[in-house]
């Protein structure tokens, strides 16, 4: 009972955490590109981790850290940059709509690559998940002109990544405490991120006020919704099911939405319609 209370509370907390984390992006936009945001994200996590949690890495076995590397990039490093990116053209609302779809993402790359099963009523979700997704995209390009909604494809390839980590932590990283798992994570990342913000020509901004501003941002974008956030959901994958963790996505829109429309963003009824689509799609994914 107590570890079924827990499971909730953890997704409640995650979804409140990562459907703010879409807005602090684009806030983190204003004076940063998308390579920068990135690439300080990381940094300041693996910063924050190394100080707290260096000694947990003692607890990775030295065959495990080529699946820490593996869930390093699917889990962190790819989709900070394709999310920032296609956030650059698309609102931070659809953006967190279309990071739903990583249930079903966790679903279908499950039973084709990590032996989880179908069943009938989840393949019918796959679908009305796509075709949702689908509304969505085009009704946004439609009544969007001026943003390139072909921007939206990195958010679905992000929410795939996210898809291939959580199967890829339950299958080889469950006998792993979450901090080891984060702190090893940020690690492999630490010396990558700092290549790529130093080619991004960030060191010749850094002074800008927009800039400070922007990272200040980033800041709050990579403690909460990054250290924080992974390690809780690592511990939610452990103690639940891949799809079940996936699941949090289903609550990141409305909380998305909320401050995306406190942000002047609007969503067209068809918009609307799509999103719902997407999440009945998810929910039946996702049920058992």
């Amino acid at each position: 009972m107590k570890a079924v209370q827990s499971k909730w509370l953890f997704l409640v907390f995650l979804s409140l955490i990562w459907g703010s984390s879409f807005i602090l992006i684009k806030r983190g936009l204003v004076g940063l590109s998308p390579f920068q945001l990135g690439s300080l994200r990381m940094i300041f996590a693996a910063t924050f981790l190394l100080i707290i949690g260096f000694k947990s890495l003692k607890k990775i076995k030295q065959h495990q850290w080529k699946y820490i590397a593996l869930t390093a990039m699917m889990g962190t490093f790819f989709p900070s940059y394709l999310f920032a990116i296609a956030q650059t053209e698309i609102d931070s609302s659809i953006s967190a709509i279309l990071n739903s779809l990583t249930p079903l993402g966790t679903l279908v790359l499950g039973a084709l690559v990590f032996g989880l099963h179908f069943q009938r009523r989840q393949i019918f979700g796959v679908v009305i998940g796509l075709v949702g997704s689908a509304l969505l995209i085009l009704n946004g390009a439609v009544n969007h002109p001026g943003q390139n909604y072909w921007f939206a494809t990195l958010a679905i390839i992000g929410a795939l990544c996210y898809a291939v980590n959580v199967n890829l932590i339950k299958k080889y990283l469950s006998d792993l405490t979450p901090l080891s798992i984060t702190v090893g994570n940020f690690a492999v990342l630490l010396i990558p991120a700092f290549v790529i913000l130093g080619c991004s020509n960030f060191f010749e901004v850094a002074h800008l006020p927009n800039v400070k501003n922007s990272m200040l941002f980033v800041g709050i974008l990579a403690i909460a919704g990054t250290c924080v956030a992974n390690v809780v959901y690592f511990k939610l994958i452990q103690i639940s099911s891949p799809i079940f963790a996936s699941s949090v996505t289903y609550m990141l829109p409305l909380v998305a939405c909320f401050w995306g429309i406190l942000d002047g963003e609007s969503l067209t009824l068809v918009q609307g319609l799509g999103a719902f689509i997407v999440l009945v799609g998810v929910y039946l994914s996702a049920r058992k």
